[in-house]
């Protein structure tokens, strides 16, 4: 599964398990942050692994949403002592599903609440 394959090349650094499930002009955003798909391989070839440094696979799958041909699955990724939420936008093409959009960030309550009235500015009902 992919979401399998990810958690898998995350924990272990594994650039070349990432690099398969990944399309390659893949993007991957933070706020503040645009990297490609290998600005990002590279970074987490120069890191520790999170295995190297003993930390435990904790990595959940919280939502998965499929209409067709994509998805957007949200999951949780304990990694290098904190804990994000990414947001993965996947497409099924030519047989196979690939990862091209990654949405990321850190989860600290802090961040979460310094944007007053954000649900609202995004969508009004």
């Amino acid at each position: 599964m992919l979401l399998e394959q990810y958690f898998e090349g995350l924990h272990h650094g594994n650039v070349e398990k990432l690099t398969a499930i990944f399309h390659p002009r893949c993007q991957l955003q933070a706020p503040g942050i645009r990297r490609s798909r290998d600005e990002w391989l590279t970074l987490v070839a120069m890191r520790e692994s999170p295995a190297k440094r003993g930390d435990p696979f904790n990595y959940r799958i919280l939502s998965i949403d499929i209409q067709g041909e994509q998805a957007m699955a949200q999951v949780d990724c304990p990694l290098l002592g904190s804990r994000f939420t990414d947001y993965l936008g996947l497409l099924y093409e030519s047989g196979e599903w690939k990862i091209v959009n990654k949405m990321y960030a850190d989860r600290i309550p802090s961040q979460q609440s310094r944007i007053k009235g954000a649900p609202h500015a995004i969508c009004k009902h």
